[in-house]
């Protein structure tokens, strides 16, 4: 786990001398990613960056590095975890290798099989490769997107890096912003991939490699997610290739040469994957968070798999208030804004994970892959409601669902149902982003100053919800939806705060579940063995279930549980007052104070939880207060 920069003139032209001074502040800024070392490399038209955590061959994978030959050059974030079979395969095809890094073996396997290469590597990275014979830059990122990679092309000078906020160091380059992409940021809570916060900006998506030829730029896929098919085996018989799959998966995530550990939540997903890991290693480490506040506080599961499991564990216990002031903190920290506030215990897991172990693995990827979510419950419960008569819509379910009531808690019954039919209300595509959205359209609307160039009403806003559901090659739309949350709500929302929070303390966080063989399994598994009834990650809760204690069997999954709603009325009142506040909001010119003041007068009167709205709009105040772009 690392942080890759570099700069290329498109036209082959050498790169001016300040080009270095530009990359060394590239790398700078992104130290926490790499405080083991910092290297940089030129050559004429390309110059590139690197920021190392030590992970694999301590003392001779450093970055960037060339080929025996010197004709290829290449700066890597992320691991290969199978390298040292695609190595064995490289050397009896007469490749000589001088290091135990899976660096080298990206060159050798660039050299010896070109693109196609990729289709080999079993892992998570992005990776820059210059090859200085053809004159041309090859960069990929893996199958999932775990590892970040930003780019821009500007006045003939390609640009990349792990994140969009080092881009800004290189003088020259143009990086503002644009209104319509803050309206989708509202109602994502994130920026949907591939497009950035910055309107020159473009991420990589998953899957696909980049090319830099004679100025100009191509990309390719090389993996899709496949489709679900027909079961092949009996249910017994795929509960065991499962966990088959998923030990391959876990021991493959263990090669290191330091230090190792278990993000331990306490629910199903974390917990197999420390099971599976105690299987295979003496006494692992396990590592949770715990809250004071009782109804806050899930450490007590964690405890009980550390015991079953005689694990090493770590627990922090803390004050679910004391989150509230590191908020703030943490969104400014980000090269993106996003609007997840379970970013704060990540945050804090990965600082005190990272005081024992420099590797942890999680259960990221479960929930999308076999179907974790309840919202893949509603969306078939939409079905349900939709097929009722109109009268026994409106006039039975429709107003006992606004009959009940209303919390500041973790579960709010009144604004869940609420919620859920204004979805169930949607077209397939868009009724599971409905449910998560932070602000719809008919509510940006009123919010924007000048709303009528951007784009508000559903299909222009969550354009990319509906590209990504199109673009499965699944045919039931249920399945599309499995896709649809791999391709966009895991991508952009769930691997971006963990690379982050992990990232900021020099911390690697690795996935089994996106092993590419687990994940495979999963995508072709018919939806039955996925989601059965009310039974969500039904072959997954069942082939494994001896490995986990009972309460975890049978538990529900909730994620880390933040009291955003009071927060908003009292720790967090002060930033409410001035970011929100109508003297801020008529400086800036972007948001209408009156409607933002109504927002806030709901809530604090408890007439209506606007939380997601109102963390929402501080979480983009915040960021923009910090970077200061220019908003067109």
């Amino acid at each position: 786990m690392c942080g890759i920069a570099g700069l290329v003139d498109s036209l082959g032209r050498p790169l001016p001398p300040e080009a270095m001074e530009s990359l060394q502040a590239m790398t700078a800024s992104m130290a926490h990613r790499g405080p083991d070392g910092c290297g940089h490399w030129r050559d004429g038209p390309a110059a590139l960056g690197h920021r190392r955590l030590s992970i694999i061959d301590l003392s001779t994978g450093a970055q960037p590095m060339e080929d025996a030959h010197g004709r290829l050059a290449v700066t890597f974030n992320g691991e290969i975890y199978n390298y040292r079979e695609i190595r064995a395969a490289l050397e009896a095809l007469g490749h000589a290798f001088r290091t135990c890094s899976d660096t080298e073996v990206i060159l050798a396997g660039w050299l010896q099989w070109g693109p196609r290469c990729l289709e080999r590597f079993e892992g998570m990275f992005a990776f820059a490769l210059w090859d200085r014979r053809e004159r041309t830059l090859f960069c990929a990122r893996d199958r999932f997107g775990k590892k970040p990679f930003f780019y821009t092309l500007q006045n003939g000078l390609f640009a990349f890096a792990s994140e969009s906020s080092a881009l800004r160091r290189v003088p020259g380059l143009r990086l503002d912003v644009e209104a319509a992409t803050l309206a989708r940021f509202l109602a994502y809570e994130y920026v949907p991939s591939p497009e950035s916060i910055y309107r020159q900006v473009k991420k990589l998506p998953p899957s696909h490699w980049l090319e830099l030829r004679e100025g100009r730029v191509t990309l390719g896929r090389y993996w899709s997610l496949p489709a679900p098919e027909p079961a092949r085996a009996s249910e017994a018989e795929l509960g065991r290739e499962l966990e088959r799959l998923m030990a391959q998966a876990v021991k493959r995530r263990m090669i290191s040469d330091v230090p190792l550990g278990v993000f331990l939540s306490g629910g199903i997903d974390s917990s197999l994957v420390a099971a599976l890991m105690a299987g295979q290693a003496p006494r692992i480490k396990t590592f949770s968070i715990g809250f004071r506040e009782a109804s806050y506080d899930e450490s007590a599961y964690a405890r009980s798999v550390a015991r079953m499991w005689d694990t090493e564990h770590h627990e922090h216990i803390l004050s679910a208030e004391d989150c509230a002031g590191l908020l703030p903190e943490i969104v400014t920290r980000f090269d993106e804004p996003m609007a997840d506030p379970s970013i704060a215990p990540t945050y804090l897991l990965s600082k005190v994970t990272r005081q024992e172990v420099t590797v942890a693995l999680g259960g990221d990827g479960a929930d999308e892959l076999f179907a974790g979510y309840e919202h893949f419950q509603g969306f078939q419960a939409a079905r349900l409601y939709n097929a009722l008569p109109r009268p026994v819509r409106r006039f039975v379910v429709d107003p006992a669902c606004a009959a009940l009531p209303a919390s500041d808690g973790y579960v709010n019954l009144r604004l869940g149902a609420a919620t859920f039919l204004h979805g169930a209300r949607q077209a397939p595509w868009l009724r599971v982003q409905d449910w998560l959205t932070a602000l719809h359209p008919e509510l940006q609307r009123q919010l924007w100053r000048d709303p009528a160039p951007l784009g508000l009403d559903a299909p222009q806003l969550f354009a990319s919800t509906r590209r990504t559901f199109d673009r499965s090659s699944a045919s039931a739309d249920l399945d599309r939806l499995f896709h649809a949350y791999c391709r966009q709500y895991l991508l952009d929302y769930i691997l971006v705060k963990v690379d982050r929070c992990t990232m900021m303390h020099s911390l690697e966080a690795r996935a089994p579940f996106l092993d590419r063989d687990v994940a495979e399994f999963a995508c072709r598994l018919p939806t039955h063995m996925k989601l059965r009834g009310l039974s969500r990650k039904y072959l997954l809760k069942k082939a494994l279930a001896h490995l986990l204690p009972e309460e975890i069997r049978t538990r529900n999954k909730r994620g880390f549980l933040i009291p955003v709603a009071r927060w908003l009325r009292d720790k967090l009142k002060p930033l409410v007052e001035e970011l929100l506040g109508e003297d801020h909001l008529r400086r800036q010119g972007l948001f209408d104070p009156k409607t933002v003041r109504g927002l806030v007068h709901e809530h604090d009167s408890g007439r209506r939880d606007r939380r997601k709205e109102l963390w929402t709009l501080l979480v983009l105040q915040l960021w923009l207060a910090h970077n200061k772009p220019d908003v067109s």
